[in-house]
């Protein structure tokens, strides 16, 4: 199977929602997804954002808590960028449990030859 990356440029539904739709459907596929949230998508990770974005009932919308669940249960990762929490003023304490805090050049390296690119 591939290896599936998504990075995560912004913090709005519509960067949210096709991430945890495509990533969840990747890995119900059986594909290895990794999401890297950038600073502009890592306030998505701070617990509480996604339940607020499924109270917004956006019509047509799948619950994106749910997928994200999916996603994690499937095996998928969850990296935030380390520059997220000072350009951000976020703590990792305050990152959904899954997150994993790392640096671009990690997520960069963990990228094999025969990956999927997407960016929202």
């Amino acid at each position: 199977m591939a290896q599936v990356a998504i990075t995560v440029n912004g913090s709005q539904p519509s960067n949210a929602f096709p991430t945890m739709i495509l990533g969840s459907a990747a890995a119900a596929c059986g594909h290895d997804v990794t999401l890297f949230f950038t600073p502009g998508g890592s306030p998505l990770m701070v617990k509480g954002e996604l339940e607020k974005i499924r109270d917004q009932h956006m019509k047509g919308m799948p619950d994106i808590v749910e997928l994200y669940d999916g996603l994690c249960n499937l095996g998928g990762k969850i990296l935030v960028c380390e520059l997220s929490l000072t350009a951000k003023d976020l703590k990792a304490q305050d990152m959904r449990k899954e997150v994993q805090i790392v640096g671009a050049t990690s997520f960069v390296s963990s990228l094999s030859d025969n990956t999927i690119t997407l960016c929202f």
